[in-house]
């Protein structure tokens, strides 16, 4: 890379900045922004998207640049999550959380790859047949991995693949954005929902969950900042990450087409391969701490937790400022339709679960769970804060520890999105069916293990019907 180059990416980063500046600005001083749920990152990103080379051309941003900046940022805001020092957590509540947010993916998954295969086999022959995978990739967890994924499939053919998963994961903020609002008004009306604030008469204060850890510094006689030192082992961990990736594409690539496809899709999941790496990094750390090896644990989770907060929010912000409309002419009625056949579908399976699984508190976690599924984890307490700014239900944290335990539950997930792939790449579409019988098993086990584990709990549902 020369330096023009060089200065390319940092220019991009700034004008991100600014973006980011200008939208926090109207978040603040427009009554339309303060008033509805919409995170700073969405609107820059919007912004960003309307000053772009697509329409007004005032910024010009380099579509692969940015590509590129979301999928690193993206890396490491995971890591750095990944590094943080787990809380011990023995509330089912947050395991039935888990499993919620797997099995919603699990249906924007069946629901998104049916309507592709459909589109595929009839009336949209130009059809990526896979392309509805990036549904709950785009919705479900964000653009960094719908970006990632998509990207990948560009290896088999797919043209603009990375570009589509951005433009999914930017529906799914309309959705989460303006559906949540929509949703919240509807209840306002039909069932009369009272915000905490509206009940109690309080100003609106708004604590933020994330905070509840104060830093733990490093103590003044070390000679390097706590940053410094955070920044370093995300560093390390992303190297050994790097490490990992090269080493098996050479052992892959060996192997013949399948080997180099499968060293090919690896490089879209190194987010998974750095947290594993970092979960590893931080239980040895732990280790080395409680045998008196190291005087200090130098991980210090509130940190990590600006790190990854940094790195999302510039990701959001290039992710939708690099959806390029016109490269997706080809693609974007049949990914409306999927997007908005998902949209509904997440709506109506969201509030109709969140009644069986949610004894207490049900309306705040089925909003608290829709913004998420169909955003990222700020949109989901963005709408959360609109009937809870105080967050005295338990519903901001079943979002964030759901998100740990559903790790754990979304595992086959990404085994299963492989098949398919596979059946793509070594022309087997019989491996399609496989894949739509997996959800459906996959779907089933998740809904029957929640309901097992809440038929017993005692409690009245509050809000939706």
């Amino acid at each position: 890379m020369n330096t023009g180059q060089i200065w390319d990416y940092i220019l991009d980063v700034s004008m991100l900045s600014i973006l980011l500046l200008a939208a926090t600005l109207m978040k603040r001083k427009v009554a339309f922004f303060r008033k509805n749920p919409i995170p700073v990152p969405v609107i820059a990103g919007f912004l960003g998207l309307v000053l772009g080379k697509d329409v007004l051309g005032i910024m010009v941003f380099s579509g692969v640049r940015l590509e590129n900046l979301v999928y690193h940022l993206m890396n490491i805001g995971f890591i750095a999550l990944s590094l943080k020092a787990s809380q011990k957590v023995k509330n089912k509540e947050y395991v039935h959380s888990g499993m919620f947010i797997v099995s919603t993916y699990v249906v924007q998954g069946l629901l998104g790859f049916a309507l592709s295969l459909l589109f595929f086999y009839t009336v949209f022959p130009k059809t990526f047949p896979l392309s509805g995978l990036l549904l709950p990739l785009g919705f479900g967890q964000g653009p960094g991995q719908a970006y990632s994924m998509g990207h990948q499939w560009e290896a088999l053919g797919f043209a603009h693949g990375g570009n589509l998963g951005l433009t999914v994961a930017a529906i799914g903020y309309i959705w989460a954005c303006a559906g949540g609002v929509a949703l919240i008004a509807w209840l306002k009306k039909k069932k009369r929902l009272k915000t905490y604030d509206e009940i109690y008469g309080e100003p609106l204060d708004r604590p933020n969950i994330y905070d509840e850890e104060k830093p733990v510094e490093l103590p003044l006689k070390e000679s390097i900042d706590g940053l410094s030192l955070q920044m370093i082992l995300i560093g390390a961990v992303y190297l050994v990450t790097y490490l990992t990736l090269k080493g098996l594409e050479s052992v892959l690539t060996g192997t013949g087409d399948f080997g180099r496809t499968l060293a090919q899709l690896l490089w879209g999941f190194s987010f998974i391969i750095g947290a594993v790496y970092g979960m590893l990094a931080r239980r040895i750390l732990d280790f080395c701490h409680q045998r008196k090896w190291m005087k200090h644990s130098y991980t210090c989770n509130y940190l990590l937790e600006r790190v990854s907060g940094v790195s999302f929010d510039f990701m959001i912000t290039a992710a939708i400022a690099a959806v390029s409309i016109y490269m997706l002419k080809d693609h974007l009625l049949p990914i409306l339709i999927i997007t908005t056949a998902g949209g509904l579908v997440t709506i109506l399976f969201i509030m109709k679960l969140a009644q069986r699984i949610y004894k207490t508190d049900t309306l705040e976690n089925a909003l608290a769970m829709y913004g998420m599924l169909t955003g990222t984890i700020s949109t989901g307490i963005a709408l959360l804060r609109e009937v809870d700014p105080h967050f005295k239900t338990q519903a901001a944290r079943n979002l964030v520890y759901g998100s740990g335990t559903g790790l754990a539950f979304g595992a086959p997930l990404m085994f299963l999105l492989n098949i398919p792939i596979m059946g793509y790449a070594n022309k087997q579409p019989i491996l399609y069916l496989v894949t739509l019988v997996a959800f459906v098993i996959y779907f089933a086990v998740l809904v029957f293990a929640m309901l097992m584990g809440t038929r017993d709990k005692k409690g009245t549902q509050d809000g939706v019907s």
